[in-house]
């Protein structure tokens, strides 16, 4: 059965390389297949020659039915956190390196995508993190994550002082380089690299993983998914620790600021072809072994 994708939006970063020829072969391949099309408006003059409506991202979710992101899963975690409000359904074509969320490659285009406007394919929910620096109790500046929330100390290479508080239980007070909070979706990103377990995507959980700790017993904590996390920099502290999510939006603390996360009410829905595996991926992405026990 065909799926009522009627208008199609196309985003990216216009500096991906190769993503020019990429969006030119899609919008062939859309337009024959008699959907609208509308493009995102950075990425206006990349397509040249090409008359085609543009729209923000903003635009995209409230008008179209379908996102479709050419680039690597930085591409479409930057999408997501603007996406995600709308409801609308993203699906990622890799023009990167690992590709996580971004499952479907160029060579592949032809067979998946017509796939996916044919009602073939697979859909899950990805729930995205909320972020708020709280100064002297009232907030002062907020951002989202599909994968992470990160607090550091930045480039100082000094240590800072914090208290973790979960659904307003203390839990402990650490000097380390900082805390990873972390979504499954975000659990085979940095938090991986910091010592932090792989979480199935289906899981409603959120995992912390602390930074360097200055301790020999401190590890990874995997908590529900609707815990409301705090974290108060303590005022002691000398540096002003940065708050990142997804290692793109950046936000900034003071000493005596607290950093609160909890999830955010409006999930990513996120498509992939038929078949997709998120064991596969992880054989694939992060060199598992193939070989078979018999």
């Amino acid at each position: 059965m065909r799926a009522s994708f009627r208008k199609i939006g196309l985003a990216g970063r216009k500096r991906q390389r190769g993503i020019a020829a990429v969006l030119k072969q899609l919008l062939e391949l859309l337009r024959s297949r008699g959907v609208d099309v509308v493009l995102e408006d950075t990425l206006g003059d990349v397509v040249s020659g090409e008359d085609q409506p543009l729209a923000t991202l903003e635009d995209m979710g409230q008008q179209a039915d379908l996102v479709i992101v050419v680039g690597g899963d930085g591409s479409l975690l930057s999408a997501a956190r603007r996406l995600a409000k709308f409801s609308i359904p993203v699906l990622g074509v890799n023009r990167g390196r690992l590709g996580f969320l971004t499952d479907i490659t160029p060579d592949d285009m032809v067979q998946q995508i017509p796939a996916v406007l044919d009602g073939q394919y697979a859909s899950e929910k990805r729930f995205l993190l909320d972020a708020e620096i709280r100064r002297n109790g009232a907030a002062i500046s907020q951002e989202h994550a599909l994968n992470d929330v990160v607090v550091n100390s930045g480039a100082s290479a000094q240590m800072i002082e914090y208290q973790l508080s979960i659904d307003g239980i203390f839990v402990y007070r650490q000097r380390a380089d900082g805390l990873i909070v972390s979504t499954p979706t975000g659990s085979t990103a940095y938090s991986l690299s910091g010592g932090g377990p792989i979480m199935h995507p289906a899981l409603d959980a959120v995992v912390l993983v602390p930074m360097f700790p200055h301790a020999l017993s401190s590890r990874p904590i995997v908590v529900d998914g609707s815990s409301e996390i705090r974290l108060d920099i303590l005022a002691r502290n000398r540096i002003h620790p940065p708050v990142t999510c997804d290692g793109q939006a950046n936000m900034k603390a003071r000493p005596g600021d607290s950093v609160h996360i909890c999830k955010n009410p409006h999930p990513l829905t996120l498509l992939h072809p038929v078949g997709h595996d998120f064991y596969a991926s992880c054989r694939d992405k992060l060199r598992w072994s193939n070989a078979l026990v018999t």
